[in-house]
């Protein structure tokens, strides 16, 4: 309960509390992630929402709503992407329909979108999707994402994402003092547990110097830091705490929402830490009731696009110290079978970056983790909370899912 003054008299101001409604994820599935795959977008977006629907005995006619993420209409080369992919989600079914955009926080975001559907009483179940094609745009979709850059203060630098990351990567490592070897082991720990994913893209086992000595692309950034672009979908499926009792012994509940949008112009923020991303952490704690994120989170998937930007948002969650994730990594507690989890999946790096999408395949990865159906990808750790997050537009949005058993 806060006070505020107001014409001299003091009055009360309560704070939100959570929802009455509790929401739960009951079922997911995600399609190969791949650099081009002959499926339309709309049919990336069928085949993730089918088996969602499916690994939890339900079809698209239950469904109430159906919320969708995607990135920039460019990237699947239609106007009104949105309306586009519909047919794809709904399954030939009329149903209430949105889409929500973030840019690469999206997938997250839907998840998000899903439980207010469902928390709000609107909605009882909740088929939530995000979706990417990238492949329309041979060689390179940095071609779509020249537009998003204002087009007198940046576009005439010649400037592209690539080059904004090197500089923010070289601002963390000259801050906090981090050898680029360390950052390096982001990639070889993330490409390694992605050799136990069924969709990985890149899966593979490689080393520091493997990173190290892999092609320049703008310095300090080599191709081994860089997650690849993408062809993918997934979906989760999001329900009433009344529906998941009927479905389910074991739902994954959502515990906590967050998200929060900086400046779009990246030369006023400080590239030394991710001050976005602190301000969704901390709502999606405050929702959670969690006090101590280092020791209430026990498995997290964090949006990795760079391998420095895992350290990046590692820090912003609160999950370290500024400039102290590399030191977390090198000791080991990251890994799988460490303290503290990070990207057991294989994370953007290793399994894919299908942007929307990506997102959502984090939310997918700590429902299957907290149900104990990531099979080869499990924690070796008891896990009773996780969490999934997400960054994107003009590297100043972000948000965050916490979810529990």
């Amino acid at each position: 309960m806060a006070t505020r003054r107001r014409g001299g008299k003091k009055t009360k101001a309560t704070v939100p509390s959570a929802p009455k409604r509790r929401v739960a994820i009951v079922g997911a599935g995600i399609t190969l992630f791949r650099r081009k795959l002959l499926e339309d977008g709309r049919e990336l977006s069928y085949a993730a929402s089918k088996t969602a629907l499916e690994s939890c005995g339900l079809t698209f006619k239950d469904v109430d709503t159906v919320v969708m993420a995607s990135a920039p209409d460019a990237f699947d080369g239609v106007h009104m992407k949105g309306e586009y992919l519909a047919e794809g989600m709904l399954g030939q079914a009329v149903k209430p329909y949105s889409r929500v955009f973030i840019g690469g926080a999206s997938g997250v975001f839907g998840a998000v979108a899903g439980w207010w559907h469902v928390a709000s009483g609107l909605s009882d179940i909740c088929l939530a999707v995000a979706e990417e094609k990238m492949s329309p745009h041979m060689p390179h979709p940095q071609k779509a994402f020249w537009t998003i850059f204002h087009h007198s203060l940046e576009r005439p630098l010649g400037v592209n994402l690539l080059w904004i990351f090197a500089l923010e990567m070289n601002r963390y490592m000259t801050t906090y003092g981090i050898k680029k070897e360390d950052i390096a082991l982001v990639a070889v720990k993330n490409k390694r547990n992605a050799l136990d994913h069924p969709a990985a893209q890149l899966a593979a086992n490689i080393t520091v110097e493997d990173v190290l000595k892999s092609e320049v692309i703008a310095w300090p950034v080599n191709r081994l830091d860089v997650s690849p672009p993408s062809d993918g979908a997934a979906a989760v499926v999001m329900v009433s705490e009344k529906i998941a009792k009927k479905l389910t012994d074991t739902p994954v509940w959502v515990k906590g929402v967050g998200w929060n949008l900086d400046t779009m112009y990246w030369t006023n923020r400080d590239l030394a830490y991710p001050l976005y991303l602190e301000k969704a952490a901390k709502q999606a704690y405050r929702m959670a009731g969690i006090e101590n994120p280092r020791k209430e989170i026990h498995v997290a998937e964090v949006y990795d696009p760079f391998t420095y930007k895992e350290l990046h948002h590692m820090e912003g969650l609160q999950l370290a110290d500024k400039g102290q994730a590399p030191k977390l990594l090198v000791e080991g507690m990251t890994q799988r079978d460490g303290d503290l989890p990070v990207n057991p999946s294989g994370g953007l790096l290793g399994v894919g970056n299908p942007i929307a999408a990506a997102g959502m395949m984090k939310v997918c990865e700590i429902y299957w983790q907290l149900s104990q159906q990531a099979g080869k990808r499990q924690v070796k750790r008891p896990v009773e909370t996780g969490l999934a997050q997400a960054w994107g537009d003009l590297m100043q949005a972000s948000s965050v899912l916490i979810l529990g058993v």
